[in-house]
């Protein structure tokens, strides 16, 4: 079955430094992928390389069997490929549900446009199974910008699902958010995801969120790929252990 994403000798330098070193992956659909490794081991460049931030120097980006490589973002997100910030991209003086309404305003074909209401009957539809489904409802009415970073964190990834992807990237889902506020976060989102037939990568540095959440995992370290295997697996690994948990010797 041809995989939802696939790349192909992926590399990238900025410099002498080389970010990415041959990178070859194949995603099958459904798939839930933890991307784990240190700052600058080349994690957040592949996926700025898969979702048309960084142009790669060689190799090519598939989506479901198309090339894609090199094509900007917002053509990716038409070809059903979406992705949340580690920093939320949000408009903090609008509200959760306002984000939302030109999120999914902007994911039809037609786009959004002073002419037309923005609460028409199918988009407050869809907005307020949303809003249920990320458990935005008491948040709907006030501004981003007085949100706890958490349900920030929320806002951004249902905007991101409400472009109805079939390949979705999160970059650094917990970061930023309190450690009691972690688990309970994640649990929302995949509740929420489960009902979506979207396949999930995720770059996370807390070990116990790829743990429990991911259940596929790749390391990487120096540009490279160090392990892919079950979370378990990967996690047990001594180079694994060495260069991206510290617990090694």
């Amino acid at each position: 079955m041809t995989p939802v994403l696939e790349t192909r000798a992926l590399r990238k330098s900025f410099g002498a430094v080389v970010a990415a070193r041959a990178v070859s992956v194949r995603v099958a659909r459904g798939e839930r992928l933890g991307l784990i490794g240190s700052n600058g081991a080349g994690k957040t460049t592949f996926v700025n390389m898969v979702t048309g931030y960084l142009r790669p120097d060689e190799g090519a980006v598939l989506l479901e069997g198309r090339d894609i490589t090199g094509f900007p973002p917002r053509l990716l997100r038409r070809q059903g490929m979406s992705r949340s910030f580690q920093i939320p991209q949000l408009f903090a003086s609008l509200t959760p549900e306002e984000n939302l309404l030109l999120a999914l305003g902007l994911q039809r074909r037609e786009g959004v446009s002073a002419w037309r209401p923005a609460r028409s009957g199918a988009l407050v539809e869809e907005l307020e199974a949303l809003l249920k489904r990320f458990r935005l409802l008491p948040y709907r009415t006030q501004a981003i910008g007085a949100l706890p970073g958490g349900v920030r964190k929320l806002v951004d990834i249902a905007m991101a699902v409400a472009r109805g992807p079939k390949l979705l990237l999160l970059d650094e889902p917990t970061s930023g958010v309190a450690a009691e506020e972690k688990f309970p976060l994640m649990d929302v989102v995949m509740e929420a995801l489960e009902e979506e037939s979207v396949t999930i990568l995720f770059i996370e540095h807390d070990m116990e969120i790829i743990a429990r959440f991911a259940r596929r995992v790749m390391a990487f370290h120096e540009g490279g790929i160090i392990a892919d295997d079950r979370p378990e697996i990967v996690l047990s690994d001594e180079g694994v252990q060495r260069y991206v948990t510290g617990r090694g010797a």
